[in-house]
């Protein structure tokens, strides 16, 4: 059986799949040691399976340990090795302002103080040594490092992606001197160029190991004293690699979580016979995008995380701080505003019972009708409405608006925010959304979906099948991959078949070395640009493609990004990536879940201004059932809201799709076309 595990900021998630089964289990996080919480989850899901943990074969976890230690600026104490003049590439960075027209918004600090940044006597450049780094002076710069007692080191030499000699020279110097030393090298780590971006991801990759290692670590002791395989890791590129080699590159692994969801989303997808579909995971601290086309996720050569770049393959994932937990304030100007700070999973909404206070998007709609208060959220939560009105009551006096109205503006400026995401990874990127479908998942995704879907002109909602922790179904059904990618160079008559065949070739092999897989098929991406542009545009092609083919796929990419080509300029390949993949364990046909649909149960709310009466349906749904709003799914581990002028019915898979349309009553047409309005 496969298991899968994954780390959100209040809820940690897990699934078991195979013999037939899908059993899915939620528990709190426990940010103090995340490992706690992660077997918390296991041991429940398999109490709800029956199962205990030798049945499983196969675990797969997604994390937010690196994520957390960026964005709260916890890190190892890190010294930096770069070639002389050039330790201070971090702190000069581009030298671009980190908001346009915020003149006082500045970039983060680099992870490695100045007194740790150490110039070392070597100049390397693309044909070679200019001034060869000697075995002397490397032993001389360990001893320098080793009196600074730093926890890890980053090595970065100029142009160690083609000759990497210099630093591996250094490697043997800094074990010598400081056995057990975490170091990472810049040519491994990332094995491009472009100095700065290969320099601040290597600087992250060795300060976030130390604390990545232990964590994995931990959990591996645990795993194994329960009964447990040792989990894999999810990576920020959407594939799961070894739990040693997440631990020894944890710049790797800094968007584990999202990946996850992104992942189970593009499968979800698939399986409803979607093939553009835009994800939407709300949880309880942050809100995931993205976009998929014909089961694939938008992938990109690079990211950022905490206004840090990340010069590795990223799923294209835009994240914003809209969750279940956002907290709802009042600003300086008297406005509602939501998060992005968090309740978090401690203390929590108010209405969990836990020492929270402040007023959060799941007290609004516990407030609103739409959460149960007479029954358990997934993780046995039990809801306080009496203390989700208390936190609301306090920020409606401070607005000077009626408690129930207070909430309605909660629930609209969070759906704001979480579309202003959306259009980030769809308008501004040219892509149309209203031909897309949505996907909604999380703990709060489905909850909010319909509401979205009307603000972007979405005619199709789908919540799929354990929608609630469908990231942890996403680690389970994704491939073992690792990738090797090396910038090149080629233009000219350097550019021919047979180079563009050998720089694959070795890159293949490492790759499939890597991944411990000899035949691994193999995905070949190219970045190309017009000779004397700055920047690439990446293209998938064969993995045997030729220039020619290499250029025409390059300006179809050209042209449809700027909307022009140049055929009389010359194309210059700059990068190489190519990714190896093992894919997941079969999963069996799951069955449908069964029964018959029972007699919906009515609760009040209030949608678009208005009170209404619900129909509220608990539990999973049978196959054919239809659904017409306004009404609320209360499913295993999220909850579904039907407003009115939507309805839908579930499929074979058990996903609910939803469609927007004219099935309500009078009143109910009344309240949709006023939305509709709205959103024109």
């Amino acid at each position: 059986m496969l298991l899968g595990v994954d780390v959100g900021g209040t809820f940690t998630d897990a699934v078991l799949c195979g013999d037939g089964i899908l059993v899915t289990a939620k528990s709190p996080t426990t940010p103090e040691d995340q490992s706690l919480g992660v077997m918390a989850a296991v041991e429940a899901v398999l109490a709800r399976a029956g199962r205990v943990a030798a049945d499983v074969t196969a675990f797969a976890h997604g994390m937010t340990v690196a994520t957390n230690a960026l964005l709260e600026g916890r890190s190892a104490r890190t010294a930096l090795l770069a070639t002389e003049g050039f330790a201070d590439v971090v702190a000069l960075g581009r030298q671009a302002r980190a908001d346009l027209y915020r003149l006082c918004a500045s970039h983060p600090a680099p992870l490695v103080p100045d007194e740790l940044r150490f110039g070392v006597p070597e100049r390397m450049t693309p044909d070679g040594p200019l001034r060869p780094l000697t075995e002397d002076a490397a032993a001389e710069i360990a001893a320098r490092v080793a009196a600074a007692e730093p926890e890890a080191v980053a090595v970065v030499l100029l142009h160690a992606y083609r000759h990497p000699q210099h630093e591996l020279l250094l490697r043997d110097a800094l074990a010598a001197a400081l056995p057990g030393l975490h170091v990472s090298l810049s040519h491994e780590v990332v094995g491009t160029f472009r100095e700065y971006e290969r320099a601040a991801t290597t600087e992250i990759d060795a300060a976030l190991s130390p604390l990545v290692g232990r964590y994995l670590r931990r959990l591996a002791e645990r795993a194994r004293a329960a009964g447990l395989p040792e989990p894999a890791i999810m990576q920020s590129n959407g594939g799961l690699i070894d739990l040693g080699a997440a631990a020894g590159h944890a710049s790797w692994t800094v968007l584990s979580g999202p990946a996850g969801g992104a992942e189970g989303a593009a499968f979800a997808a698939a399986a409803t016979g979607v093939e553009r579909a835009l994800c939407f995971d709300m949880g309880g601290t942050s809100c995931d995008v993205c976009v998929v086309h014909d089961g694939v996720v938008a992938e990109s050569g690079s990211g950022e995380i905490a206004g840090r770049p990340i010069a590795l393959p990223t799923l294209d994932v835009h994240t914003v701080g809209a969750g279940g937990g956002s907290i709802a304030w009042r600003d300086a100007g008297g406005a509602l505003r939501v998060g992005p700070q968090s309740a978090g999973a401690v203390p929590g909404p108010a209405c969990y019972r836990r020492g929270g206070t402040e007023p959060t998007v799941t007290d609004a709609n516990l407030l609103l009708g739409y959460l149960p208060p007479d029954a358990p959220l997934s993780g046995e939560v039990a809801l306080d409405r009496e203390a989700a009105e208390r936190a609301i009551g306090r920020l409606a006096e401070q607005l000077g608006m009626e408690p129930l109205a207070c909430a309605e503006g909660i629930v609209r400026v969070a759906n704001a925010e979480m579309t202003r995401a959306l259009r980030v990874v769809t308008v501004e990127r040219g892509i149309d959304p209203r031909d897309h479908a949505l996907v909604a998942f999380g703990g709060a995704g489905p909850l909010h979906a319909c509401a979205i879907a009307d603000e972007l002109g979405i005619e199709r909602v789908i919540a799929p099948r354990a929608s609630g922790v469908l990231a942890a179904f996403g680690l389970v059904v994704s491939p073992r991959r690792r990738d090797a990618q090396r910038s090149v160079l080629r233009s000219g008559d350097a550019f021919t078949a047979g180079a563009v065949a050998d720089d694959v070739a070795a890159l293949a092999a490492e790759a499939r070395a890597a991944l411990g897989a000899p035949e691994a098929p193999i995905a070949a991406t190219f970045e190309l640009r017009y000779r004397g542009q700055a920047f690439e545009l990446a293209v998938e092609a064969a993995a045997d493609a030729t220039p020619a083919q290499l250029r025409g796929a390059f300006e179809a990419a050209h042209e449809e990004r700027y909307g022009h080509r140049a055929p009389d300029e010359e194309v210059e390949l700059v990068t190489v990536r190519v990714r190896a993949v093992r894919e997941s364990e079969a999963l069996a046909e799951l069955p449908a879940p069964a029964g018959e649909l029972p007699a919906p149960l009515r609760r009040p709310a209030r949608l678009g201004g208005a009170p209404v009466e619900l129909a509220v349906w608990r539990g999973a749904l049978p196959p054919g059932a239809e659904i017409a709003g306004p009404a609320v799914c209360e499913l295993s581990e999220s909850t579904l809201l039907v407003p009115p002028g939507w309805a839908g019915s579930v499929g074979a898979s058990g996903a609910i799709e939803l469609r927007r349309g004219d099935r309500g009553t009078g009143a109910d047409r009344a309240l949709g076309a006023r939305r509709e309005e709205r959103r024109r």
